[in-house]
């Protein structure tokens, strides 16, 4: 049985590269037989005109109809109702209560460290003259988390508990996951008008699939031997879930929240351009004008506020508090005290003020003084040399011709199943009548997955490799993932004007970091015994890297892919401000111009299959044993 095998493997793995020779082969054939000048999309497309009706029947229909009469206006109310009263309460602290009342929840769930980090990220927000600004962010972040909590731990403990449940959510999540930011606005807008509550309500659809999966992650990896022995006690299924599932996935349900709240606030910096209050109004401000060093306060801003909630957050899920019972109320009731004693005090927030914003605009004055030529000989080698000839490939490619060649790629790297789905998204672009837009915006992605992963893998051996460097490296990559997203294509215009490759480049920095995370995390985790036994058999670092972590560490590999197509994904709208064209630009005029309602909303959808088209062959091919 031995021989047999050692005599299939060689032949399976020639089987596979003649077969890989032979697609490549047929697929250049066909494409030069086939392929087209690459004609114009149209602008009446069914799709556009179908999303379009819906639209006007939203607007025949907004005062009579009892959907909105008893049902999106009653929501809207109870949203306006939860906005007022969070604000009621954090503008009702004042500027010493609230600096107060942070440190106070900081202590009691987190410590007297972060107490203190909270205390001065606070005090920031007054040194930097955008105290009001901060607070009205937080009141948006904060109703819309708690929206988010209340609806969706729950459905994460029903989904954990019943598969078919899980199973419909999943593609549910999907498309609330990948669909681009700005898609969700434009109906946002058609059913709560703008302001507050379509603001938080458009923060509630992005943060809380979040909530959802976390939470049913936590309680699917609870113990079962302590199930069974609850069982075996006697315990009811309501009592397994409230005194032994949820106890259990405690930490992993605050890590929900945590991950809820900074995806909301990447989120509540994007709906100021629906009129949502906060530091995002300042960001869109700078956007206009091209002022970096303005943009940079409010981003720095979001960037301590994000660093404040998340150290709150996972110091509650890591802290087991060493003071329990009479001692742990104490001191909450101290905290409570001390809270009410200081907001009575006649402190206000006449702090002197510290911008960054004349600095910064030197800086990228000079920046982009000085390395203009650098910046376009990057910029036109990049295009001339990658991005046209790729888009040009793709939007010559008949689009029955792509289907097919999905299908049959697909089946080769990730499976009958995951093929399948891929071909479907692909045809499913074409059939929303965007097939142009959707290939110069894959050969966009395509350009800055290359570049990320290329960029995250070398930064993730070193991480993983040398100490001193990640650690040097962390606080780079917590910056870049907190940074909101608008605040990256004030520089990148500066230093490379509005074309596409602004966007690769913006879309390169908001993706890159958890790419390195996965693959730092994933070279750690390769075994010690395995390294050490390759070391033993007298393996070079090179050697080491190549022939064992690497290959052992191909899912990390491969989830980092895949996370960094989503991340790109999602800044392919904001591509769309600075000159990037097709697709992210379709979903902004949609969102900004009434007559192009449904063209936008038909490409954010495209956007979403983009997203699946992808995702299904990284993932899949992760899962393939080998040709089926």
């Amino acid at each position: 049985m031995v021989a047999v095998a050692g005599e299939t493997a060689p032949r399976r793995v020639t089987r596979r590269r003649v077969l890989w020779v032979l697609l490549v082969v047929a697929a250049v054939g066909a494409y030069l037989g086939f392929r087209t000048a690459g004609a114009a999309d149209s602008d009446d497309a069914a799709a556009f005109r179908f999303f379009t009706g819906v639209r006007n029947w939203v607007d025949d229909n907004r005062d009579t109809s009892p959907l909105f009469l008893y049902g999106v206006n009653y929501l809207r109310l109870g949203v306006r109702l939860l906005v007022d009263a969070v604000q009621a309460g954090l503008y009702g602290l004042g500027f010493a209560g609230l600096v107060a009342a942070a440190g106070a929840v900081a202590l009691v769930l987190a410590g007297w460290r972060t107490a203190l980090v909270a205390v001065g990220g606070f005090l920031a927000f007054g040194f930097l003259g955008l105290w009001a600004e901060s607070v009205d962010t937080l009141v948006l972040t904060v109703s819309a988390v708690l929206l988010a909590v209340l609806t969706g731990v729950p459905i994460g403990v029903l989904a954990a508990r019943v598969n078919w449940v899980s199973a419909t959510l999943r593609p549910v999540l999907d498309v609330m996951q990948i669909m681009p930011t700005f898609a969700y606005l434009a109906p946002m807008t058609l059913l709560f008008l703008i302001g507050e509550p379509a603001a938080v309500i458009a923060t509630l659809i992005y943060a809380v699939p979040a909530t959802i999966r976390i939470t049913e992650l936590g309680l699917r990896e609870v113990s079962p031997t302590s199930v069974e022995a609850a069982t075996a006690l006697g315990s009811t299924g309501r009592q397994l879930l409230t005194k032994v599932r949820l106890p259990m996935a405690r930490p992993t349900i605050v890590l929900a929240v945590n991950q809820t709240i900074m995806m909301a606030l990447s989120m509540v910096v994007i709906t100021a351009l629906i009129d949502a209050p906060g530091l995002g109004q300042n960001i869109i401000r700078a956007l206009e004008r091209v002022n970096v060093g303005v943009a940079f306060d409010a981003g720095l801003a979001i960037v301590i506020m994000a660093v404040v909630l998340d150290r709150i957050t996972t110091g509650a899920a890591r802290r087991r508090p060493a003071t329990r019972g009479r001692s742990r109320w104490v001191v909450a009731g101290g905290a409570l005290v001390a809270v009410v004693v200081v907001a009575l005090l006649p402190i206000g927030q006449d702090l002197p003020r510290l911008s960054f914003a004349g600095p910064v605009n030197d800086l990228t004055g000079w920046i982009e003084l000085h390395w203009y030529d650098a910046t376009e000989w990057i910029k036109n080698v990049v295009s001339a040399g990658l991005l046209d000839p790729l888009e040009s490939v793709l939007t010559s490619t008949p689009w029955w011709l792509f289907v097919l060649l999905v299908a049959a790629f697909g089946t080769l790297v990730s499976g009958v199943r995951s093929a399948a789905v891929a071909a479907l998204a692909a045809a499913g672009i074409a059939g929303l009548g965007l097939w142009q837009h959707a290939m110069q915006t894959l050969a966009t992605v395509l350009v800055t997955i290359v570049l990320t992963m290329a960029v995250g893998i070398v930064l993730g051996v070193w991480s993983a490799r040398h100490d001193w460097f990640a650690a040097g490296l962390r606080p780079v990559l917590d910056a870049a993932q907190t940074m909101p997203s608008f605040v990256y294509l004030l520089p990148a215009v500066a230093l490379f004007g509005a074309s596409r490759f602004t966007a690769i480049m913006a879309g390169f920095v908001y993706a890159f970091p958890p790419v390195v995370r996965l693959v730092d995390r994933g070279l750690r985790d390769v075994p010690a015994t395995v390294v050490e036994a390759a070391v033993s058999a007298g393996s070079t670092p090179r050697q080491l890297l190549w022939k064992v972590q690497l290959p052992m560490a191909r899912g990390g590999l491969l989830l980092a892919a895949n996370q960094g197509i989503v991340l790109v994904l999602a800044m392919v709208v904001l591509g769309g401000l600075v000159g990037a064209g097709a697709l992210g630009y379709d979903v902004v005029a949609g969102f900004s111009q009434r007559e192009d309602f449904g063209q936008g909303l038909a490409a954010g959808f495209a956007i979403v299959l983009l997203g699946i088209l992808l995702d299904r062959l990284t993932q899949g091919f992760h899962h393939a044993k080998g040709p089926r």
